[in-house]
C-alpha cells in the first residue's frame, strides 16, 4: 500500500511538472481536454437566452484583473468575518454569476479539481465577446491558480472609477504593467452594454456643484440622456453605452468618442492626452480596433496572476476550499 500510494505522489508531481508553473496556450490539452469546449458550450447557452449578458461577462474579467490581478477573487462570496469584493459599489452591478457557477460544475464533474476559476473567467471573457455580439476571438493563456483572499476596500481603491481623469486613469493602467494604449483600446468594451444613471448623470445635472452640463459631452445627446435620466435621483434607469449598437462588439465607441458622445467623464478623459487621442483616433476603424482589443486582452488577462503551486483550484468558484 505505501508503494502505491508513492507511485500515486510520484504521477501528480510528473502531472504538475507538464501541466504547471506558467501561463501557457493549452494547458489543460492532458488534464482536462474539454475545459475549453465546455465553457463555450455553457457561455453560448446563457448569451442566446440573453444577449445583454455578453458585456457583464467581459466586465467581470476587467473587475477581477484589477484587483489582486486575475485570481477570480471577485467571484467569492462574503463571509461572517470577511465582505468580499461582490459587495463593494463598483461591483453590485454585476452580474452573470450564474454562468460561472454552472461552467465550474460541469467542469469539475469531468475533471475535478483541475481547472481553476480565474481560467474560467478569462474563457468566459474570450467566448462572450464572440458569441451573438460580432467581436474578435484571441487565444487565451491558462494555467492560473485562485486567490483565496477577496476584500470590498481592495475593489473600492483598485476599479479605475467612472469619474476618472486621464492622469488617474493612466497610473491605474501603469501600476498593472498596461500602457496607455491599453487604457484606450480596452476602454473600447464599452461598445457593449449599458450602465445606471449615477456614474454619469452628475455631468447632466451637476458638473462643477453648480447645477450645470458639463460642456464637453454634446448637447444633443446630453438632452437624451436626460430624457432617459430624469434626475440625480434616478439610481434604476439604465442607458446603452453605445447608443444604437450596444448589443454588437464593434469601434462605434471610438466614433461616439470622437462626436463628444462618451458616456463617462473617464470615457472623454481619453481626449484629454495627445498621445491617447491619437490611438482613439486609430480605433475609429474596426480591423484595427479588433486587432488591438485581442492583444489587449491578452496582457491584460496575464496581469499578477497566480501560478504553480500558489493560490489553489477551487472547488466552488464562490468558495476557497
Amino acid at each position: 500500500m505505501a508503494r502505491l500510494w508513492v507511485l500515486a505522489v510520484a504521477f501528480l508531481a510528473i502531472v504538475f511538472l507538464c501541466e504547471g508553473g506558467e501561463l501557457r496556450y493549452n494547458f489543460y490539452s492532458k488534464s482536462c481536454p474539454s475545459a475549453e469546449e465546455t465553457v463555450q458550450k455553457v457561455v453560448k447557452k446563457y448569451i442566446d437566452k440573453n444577449r445583454t449578458l455578453a458585456a457583464p461577462l467581459l466586465r467581470m474579467h476587467f473587475h477581477d484583473c484589477f484587483v489582486r490581478g486575475c485570481d477570480a477573487s471577485v467571484l467569492l462570496n462574503s463571509t461572517a468575518n470577511n465582505t468580499a469584493e461582490k459587495a463593494a459599489i463598483p461591483n453590485l452591478s454585476l452580474r452573470g454569476f450564474e454562468v460561472y457557477d454552472d461552467v465550474k460544475a460541469q467542469i469539475e464533474a469531468k475533471c475535478p479539481g483541475i481547472v481553476s476559476c480565474a481560467d474560467i473567467i478569462a474563457l468566459v471573457a474570450r467566448d462572450a465577446v464572440v458569441a451573438r455580439s460580432g467581436g474578435p476571438s484571441w487565444l487565451v493563456k491558462t494555467g492560473r491558480r485562485d486567490g483565496v483572499i477577496s476584500l470590498r476596500s481592495e475593489a473600492l481603491t483598485n476599479i479605475p472609477s467612472p469619474f476618472a481623469n486621464f492622469s488617474q486613469l493612466k497610473i491605474s493602467f501603469e501600476s498593472r504593467g498596461l500602457d496607455v494604449k491599453d487604457l484606450v483600446v480596452l476602454s473600447g468594451a464599452h461598445t457593449i452594454g449599458i450602465s445606471f444613471c449615477p456614474p454619469f448623470s452628475n455631468r447632466l445635472y451637476n458638473f462643477t456643484g453648480k447645477g450645470d452640463m458639463d460642456p464637453s459631452l454634446d448637447p444633443s445627446y446630453a438632452q437624451f440622456l436626460k430624457t432617459k435620466c430624469t434626475s440625480l435621483l434616478d439610481r434604476t434607469t439604465t442607458v446603452a453605452m453605445d447608443p444604437n449598437s450596444s448589443l454588437t462588439f464593434d469601434s462605434h465607441y471610438f466614433t461616439n468618442l470622437k462626436e463628444k458622445k462618451g458616456l463617462f467623464q473617464s470615457d472623454v478623459a481619453l481626449l484629454t492626452n495627445s498621445i491617447a487621442k491619437t490611438f482613439v483616433d486609430e480605433q475609429v476603424d474596426t480591423e484595427s480596433f479588433f486587432e488591438n482589443f485581442k492583444n489587449s486582452m491578452q496582457r491584460m488577462s496575464e496581469v499578477q496572476v497566480l501560478t504553480g503551486m500558489e493560490g489553489q483550484i477551487r472547488r466552488q468558484c464562490a468558495f476557497v476550499n
